[in-house]
Order: structure tokens, then sequence, then C-alpha cells
């Protein structure tokens, strides 16, 4: 991939969505499509952005029975969506059965533990030991149920890149150099994220909300 970064589309509104798309799409390598997006428009929303001629990461979380994940990767197989997520804490019966459901093509990835989450909640939740640690036991599961990747923050995707060297690794989170961190805990550089062996970045507000979205895209790829 010559443009490793996927912008964030989470907003409600279809006009604002396909407007951002347009402006940028010529320095991002595709667009990430979340629940607020689909759950506001659903597939024609999704077809409508994907005729903007980019690939599309929609990144759905799935996390429930292995079955019910099963039917739900199923029922989306026609948007035929280059990545897919679903929770790594889903357990491996549900990986496994994701990527078998899954069309050809598209790449199903488990998020590991959410860059607005640190140890403190996990802790709260019941899970012992370190963000790190967590991201590492999911990204093992996910590599031995098969699937293709893992989403980690880009403070442990140099360790999950050294566990899985042939993995595909999303890196959310990532903000520029002095750039806000918003509601992020785990946050990077775009670079750093890279260095440490990132395949793809998704980088959303310092884009989206950028006075010209397209000059901010450009100024995050030369960094590369």
């Amino acid at each position: 991939m010559s443009n490793r970064i996927y912008v964030a589309i989470d907003t409600p509104d279809l006009a604002r969505a396909k407007a951002i798309a347009t402006r940028v799409r010529t320095h991002v390598g595709g667009l990430k499509l979340g629940l607020e997006f689909f759950c506001a428009h659903g597939a024609p929303g999704y077809r409508e952005m994907a005729a903007l001629g980019l690939p599309i990461f929609l990144d759905l979380k799935l996390h429930d029975i292995p079955n019910t994940v099963a039917k739900a990767v199923q029922a989306l197989s026609p948007l035929a969506p280059a990545i897919l997520t679903v929770h790594g804490a889903g357990g491996r019966a549900m990986l496994e059965d994701a990527k078998a459901a899954a069309p050809t093509g598209t790449k199903v990835v488990a998020v590991t533990m959410l860059t607005s989450l640190d140890a403190s909640d996990l802790g709260a939740t019941g899970i012992a030991g370190s963000a790190h640690d967590q991201v590492l036991r999911l990204t093992d599961l996910a590599c031995e149920a098969g699937i293709d990747g893992i989403v980690c923050s880009g403070e442990e995707v140099g360790a999950a890149h050294a566990r899985w060297p042939k993995g595909c690794f999303v890196v959310p989170g990532v903000r520029p150099a002095g750039g806000s961190v918003g509601d992020q805990k785990r946050v990077v550089t775009p670079r750093a994220a890279i260095d440490a062996g990132a395949s793809i970045l998704v980088i959303g507000r310092p884009i989206t909300q950028a006075e010209d979205p397209d000059a901010a895209a450009r100024a995050i790829a030369g960094t590369l």
C-alpha cells in the first residue's frame, strides 16, 4: 500500500462524510467507517462512500457468540470491505468463524484494546496485568485463530509485530506531534507507529476537524 492512512469518517451526516472524503481522497489510502456512520446510513450509505473509489475499513467491532458474528459477517459480505473488525475478546471460535464467513479479499482484524482505555480500566473489568500484556495475549489468540491481523495502539504495535511478523497491524489513536489527544489515552505520532510496524494508520480528527482537511492529510502523509 503506497498510502497507509485511512481517514476516520466518524459522523452521521452523509453529506459531510462525502465532502470530507472527496477533499482528502488524493492524500489518503482509504476511508474508515464506524458505528456512528453505519448505524445512521447502513449499507446504502456505505455504497455511496465506496463509490468515491477508496478502500473501506468497516469498523463495527462485532462481538457476540460465534454463530451470530458469522451470520453478521455473511450479511455484510456483499459490501466487500477491505477490512472488517471484530473484538478479540470474543474468543478463538468467534474469530475463526468470522474469518470463515468473510469474503475473499476482506481482511478480518481483531480489536485488542481500545485506545481510550488504560490499565486502570482493565482492572475495573477484572483483567489483570498491563495494557501491553492484554494486547499481546489477544495478538497471540488472533494469530492462532487464523485471522489477518489486529487493531492496537502505537504503544504496543512494535511488540505485537515482533510476535506476528506477517500480521496486519491497524493503529488508531494516531496524532501528529503536538496535536490534541482528545479522548485517547495511548497515542503515538504517525511516523513512530509506522517505524514500530504499523500496516495502516487510522486518523480522524487531526484531518477531519482541520481548517483544510486536504492540507492536513497531505502534511501527515509527508511525514511517513
